[in-house]
């Protein structure tokens, strides 16, 4: 199973912190008696404290089309655009309030959570950043230290160090929640510290035995160290009470595949079924279907996946997995061969290639292949035969002799048919001329 796939679903998920609506800053006070406050936008401020979107709306536009610049008028119209999850057009009254009072600490920090629920981290980032260096009042210190997690989110994709810092900061302002811990947890696990990840995700299930997105953090780590049985129990215990959660339904495919269960595959055509576009969901039944040996199903979905990705390397080398076992063989040369020449750092397209090349009678090819998998990978039976046989079609009876005696005692009655047919050719080519 592919641990970078569950991965990638696992950290998708994590960053869903920044889906909350509302934008989680608070609107000033909407007193209509309040010095200085134009009479709409108070009414629109009463309207949004009682979750009235469309009046808010409808009192603020006239009012902005004569007021444009007006900082605490275009905030509020981009909160409740946002509410009504009018994105688009919350994304545009931030940035306007943004850019009519920059210090507004309730635009930047609202503009920064809304572009990264929109995956505009780079954007969001800015935003968030500049939330941090304003006074928060009348939003207060725990909603400044929502931009300071919310940025812990972002950095660390690229700085763990930098995203620890953030978590730090919003230590600072407000008490540990389980969500502190969990990207913690998060964070020690990205930087190798399994042990120490390990212990935050224990220690957030003990107080929290529903919370199934620590259940996921540590049944990756249970996943990576190959702790496969308390893996399988683990997640299983956590879909009990998440039953489809795209996350705990992969690591639990992957824990059963690694332990050839025939359950596996059933649970990921099922989540393949709900998430058809997901390409990590994909290339995980792509590869367990070939491991249950529906090549052709199997098959169909790397086809897929190569039309997406045409510069994968791995998907051709998986292609051409399929393809022998299929005996198709000269379409398996093939994608061994473009597997290659995109990446030729990659062992198992080499090793694919010397196969295929030695079924289609191309044993310079497969001599060659060998050659470059070797820098990578050692020798094995498999390879010893792969050497003798293609010098021995060569007619380089010295080199074929050897590699047919490396064969024998590497293979030590693993292969008997192969063993046999390398004794019979030692006896014809070790004759004496």
């Amino acid at each position: 199973m592919h641990r970078p796939a569950i991965l990638a679903l696992f950290l998708a998920c994590a960053l869903s912190v920044f889906a909350q609506n509302p934008p989680g800053t608070t609107i000033p006070d909407a007193d209509p008696g309040s010095s200085g406050l134009d009479p709409a936008v108070a009414e629109a401020e009463a309207a949004i404290v009682k979750s009235d979107w469309a009046t808010a709306e409808t009192k603020l536009a006239p009012y902005l089309a004569s007021h444009s610049t007006d900082a605490r008028a275009l905030f509020d119209a981009g909160y409740a655009s946002d509410a009504d999850n009018k994105q688009d057009q919350a994304e545009a009254y931030y940035g306007r309030a943004v850019q009519a009072d920059p210090k507004s600490f309730e635009a930047q920090l609202a503009l920064g959570l809304l572009l990264a629920r929109e995956g505009k981290l780079d954007d969001a980032r800015a935003h968030l950043a500049a939330a941090t260096t304003l006074d928060p009042s009348p939003a207060g210190a725990a909603t400044k230290a929502r931009a300071w997690r919310a940025l812990a989110q972002i950095d660390r994709r690229t700085d763990q160090s930098e995203a620890s810092n953030d978590l730090l900061e919003a230590l600072k302002l407000s008490p540990e929640t389980p969500q502190d811990t969990l990207l913690a947890a998060g964070l020690a696990e990205q930087n190798g510290q399994l042990e120490a990840a390990e212990k935050a995700y224990r220690r957030v299930i003990a107080e929290d035995p529903n919370n199934t997105e620590a259940a996921a953090g540590l049944g990756h780590i249970l996943l990576v160290r190959k702790q496969y049985a308390e893996a399988e129990t683990l997640l299983r215990a956590a879909l009990d009470k998440k039953p489809d959660d795209p996350v705990l339904t992969a690591q639990l495919a992957a824990a059963l595949t690694a332990q050839d269960d025939a359950d596996a595959l059933p649970l990921l055509q099922k989540l393949h079924d709900a998430h058809p576009h997901d390409e990590n969901i994909t290339r995980m039944l792509a590869e367990v279907l070939s491991q249950a040996g529906k090549t052709a199903d199997s098959d169909q979905l790397y086809t897929q996946l190569i039309a997406a990705h045409p510069g994968d390397a791995g998907l051709y080398t998986a292609h051409g997995e399929n393809l022998i076992r299929q005996q198709k063989n000269q379409e398996a040369f093939a994608a061994y061969s473009r597997a290659t020449e995109i990446d030729a750092t990659d062992a198992d397209a080499w090793s694919g290639l010397a196969f295929a090349a030695s079924k289609v009678g191309q044993p310079s090819v497969a001599l060659h292949s060998l050659t470059m998998r070797s820098k990578y990978l050692p020798e094995n039976a498999s390879t010893y035969f792969l050497w003798a046989t293609s010098y021995d079609k060569l007619h380089d009876r010295n080199a074929a002799i050897t590699y047919y005696h490396h064969f024998l005692e590497a293979s030590a009655g693993k292969f008997p048919d192969q063993e046999w047919q390398a004794r019979q050719r030692l006896l014809v080519l070790e004759k004496k001329p």
